[in-house]
C-alpha cells in the first residue's frame, strides 16, 4: 500500500478571543468594589497610567504639539477614560431622550498589534501595606468589631471573672459546647462524664459542674448556655428586676404551659393560666421582649457594603439615569511618559514603554465600553419599568433578559454579565439589576403581570389580614383570583416563603 502526500485546502470559522476581548469582558462583569481594585493595580503596575483629579485639567492640543516635535506616533496621544455619563428619559416621548455628559471621542486606533499575550504585558501589584495604626486603637477595633464571635466575647468575660484552675477547667469545657446561638449543645451529664477522671484524688462532683453552669448564664448576652428555648426564657426572666409587670405571669406560661403558647392555643392558654385576654396580651408582650437566640446579637459577619453602579432620580417630570461619578477614579494615560516614546527605537526601554501605551489605551476603552454598556442597559430598565419608580411594587412589569438584549442590540449573556451585581440607587431604594427582571402570570383579561408585583400583593394582604385570624394560602390565592390573578394555592405559598413570612397558623397572635 502506497501513501501518497497531498495538500488540501480547507474553509471554516473559529471564534478567538483577543487580550482585548478579555479584558473587556471581565471588567464588565466585576462588580463596583472590585472594579476599584482593579483600577488601582492597573494604576500601580503601569507607568503609563495615571488617575486625573477633577481639578486636574489638561491641554491636549499642547501635548499634542509636544510630541510632533519629538517626532513621536500618532498612536501616543493622550486618552482619557470618562469619569461619568448619563441619559435622560422623557416620559411624554417614545423612547430615551440621550444627553450624554463628558463623551470622550474614541480615538484608540483599531490596527493595534495583538500578538503580545496579556499575561506578559499585565502583572497584579501587590496588595498596599496595612497602615500602622496606634495600639491603644487597634485593641478598641478588635474588641467592638463586627468580627467578633461569641466565644471570643464569652472568653473575654471569663477571663474576668474570678475563677479558680479546677472551675476555669469546667467552664471551658461547657463553653466547648455553645452553638453560635447561645445553646449548650451536649447534656449536662455528658459534659460532666468527659471532664471526669476515676484517678483523681478528688474526684469532680456534678453539683460542681452546675454550679459553675449557673454562674456563666448570668453572662452577656442573656439566656447564653441555655439547654433549650424554654431555660433561655427563664434565664432572661430571672435576670429582670422583680418589680418588673407581669414577671410572675410571664414565669408561669413560661414554665408550664409554653408548648400552647408554641402552638397559638390562646383559648386554653386563657383558661388554664386563668388570665384574662387582655392580661395575657400584656404578659405575651413581655415574652416576646425576650431574645430566644441570644449568640445571634454578637455572633455577627462582615457587613456587605453595597455601592451603586447607576443613580436614578426624577428632575422636571423625566427620569435622569446616571452613572455614579464615585465608583471608579478618572484615569488617563500619562502624556509625558507617552511624549518618551520613539517611533523607530527597538530598544528593551522604548519597547517596554511601547507596550505599556497599548496596554493603557486597552484598559482605558474597556473602561468606556463597560460605563457606556451599564448606561444603555440602566436605561432601558428604567424605561420599562417606570411604573414601579411611580407607583412601587404592585406595578412592576415581567421583564426577562431577552427584553433587554433585543433593545439594545446585544447578546443575553451580555446583559447578564451587565446586571450582575450591578446596583441601582432610586427613590425608592437601592436594587441590583436583577431585581427589575421576573417572570410572569396570566390575567383573566390576557395580560400579564409580574411575579414581583403579586409577591407585594401578598405581603400586602397579610399586612392588612386580621391578627386573630389569618389569611391562608388558599384565601389569599382566592382574593387575587377576584383581582383577575391566576395563581394556585401552592404557587402562593412558594412567593409567601421566598418572603420569609410564615403560614397562617404561625401568625396567629392576640390583638
Amino acid at each position: 500500500m502506497v501513501m501518497k502526500a497531498s495538500l488540501q485546502l480547507k474553509l471554516g470559522q473559529s471564534l478567538t478571543m483577543t487580550p482585548q476581548l478579555q479584558q473587556a469582558i471581565r471588567l464588565l462583569q466585576l462588580s463596583t468594589l472590585d472594579l476599584q481594585q482593579e483600577i488601582q493595580q492597573a494604576l500601580e503596575s503601569n507607568p503609563l497610567l495615571e488617575s486625573q483629579d477633577d481639578d486636574d485639567q489638561i491641554d491636549t492640543s499642547t501635548a499634542d504639539n509636544e510630541q510632533d516635535k519629538d517626532n513621536t506616533s500618532n498612536d501616543t496621544s493622550s486618552e482619557t477614560a470618562p469619569d461619568s455619563s448619563s441619559s435622560d428619559w422623557d416620559e411624554s416621548e417614545n423612547g430615551p431622550d440621550w444627553q450624554t455628559e463628558n463623551e470622550i471621542p474614541d480615538t484608540i486606533p483599531d490596527d493595534l498589534p495583538v500578538d503580545t499575550a496579556w499575561d506578559d504585558i499585565y502583572q497584579s501589584a501587590p496588595a498596599p501595606a496595612a497602615r500602622n495604626e496606634d495600639e491603644s486603637d487597634h485593641d478598641f477595633e478588635t474588641r467592638n468589631s463586627p468580627s467578633e464571635t461569641l466565644r471570643d466575647h464569652l472568653e473575654w468575660q471569663l477571663n474576668l471573672t474570678p475563677f479558680g484552675e479546677r472551675d476555669q477547667a469546667i467552664a471551658h469545657a461547657l463553653m466547648d459546647a455553645v452553638d453560635e446561638q447561645g445553646y449548650l449543645t451536649s447534656p449536662l451529664e455528658e459534659i460532666y462524664s468527659g471532664l471526669t477522671n476515676d484517678t483523681d484524688d478528688d474526684p469532680l462532683e456534678m453539683d460542681e459542674v452546675e454550679a459553675v453552669l449557673r454562674r456563666l448564664q448570668f453572662f452577656d448576652p442573656p439566656g447564653v448556655f441555655a439547654r433549650d428555648l424554654q431555660d433561655c426564657l427563664l434565664i432572661q426572666l430571672n435576670q429582670l428586676p422583680p418589680e418588673t409587670p407581669w414577671l410572675a405571669q410571664a414565669k408561669l406560661v413560661i414554665t408550664h404551659y409554653i408548648n400552647l403558647l408554641g402552638n397559638r392555643d390562646y383559648a386554653q392558654l386563657l383558661r388554664r393560666s386563668r388570665l384574662k385576654e387582655d392580661q395575657l396580651r400584656d404578659v405575651l408582650a413581655l415574652i416576646t421582649s425576650l431574645n430566644p437566640r441570644p449568640g445571634d446579637i454578637i455572633d455577627r459577619t462582615e457587613p456587605d457594603y453595597v455601592i451603586p453602579d447607576v443613580i436614578v432620580r426624577k428632575h422636571n417630570d423625566r427620569w435622569r439615569v446616571e452613572l455614579n461619578p464615585e465608583i471608579a477614579p478618572r484615569i488617563r494615560v500619562n502624556a509625558s511618559y507617552a511624549s518618551l516614546i520613539k517611533r523607530a527605537d527597538s530598544s528593551a526601554d522604548n519597547t517596554y514603554l511601547r507596550d505599556q501605551l497599548q496596554e493603557a489605551k486597552w484598559f482605558i476603552k474597556s473602561l468606556q465600553s463597560r460605563n457606556e454598556t451599564l448606561l444603555k442597559v440602566a436605561t432601558r430598565i428604567v424605561e420599562y419599568q417606570q411604573g414601579f419608580l411611580d407607583h412601587g411594587e404592585e406595578a412592576m412589569k415581567p421583564l426577562i433578559l431577552s427584553d433587554i438584549a433585543q433593545l439594545v442590540e446585544m447578546h443575553e449573556s451580555t446583559i447578564s454579565r451587565v446586571t450582575t451585581q450591578k446596583y441601582m440607587h432610586t427613590p425608592r431604594g437601592v436594587f441590583e439589576l436583577k431585581y427589575f427582571f421576573s417572570s410572569h402570570v396570566s390575567t383573566d383579561e390576557g395580560g400579564e403581570c409580574s411575579s414581583t408585583a403579586i409577591r407585594a400583593m401578598i405581603k400586602k394582604l397579610i399586612a392588612a389580614e386580621t391578627p386573630k385570624k389569618p389569611l391562608s394560602d388558599n384565601k389569599i390565592a382566592a382574593m387575587l383570583g377576584e383581582e383577575g390573578i391566576k395563581v394556585a394555592r401552592r404557587t402562593v405559598a412558594k412567593y409567601r416563603e421566598a418572603m420569609n413570612i410564615p403560614p397562617s397558623n404561625e401568625r396567629k397572635r392576640l390583638v
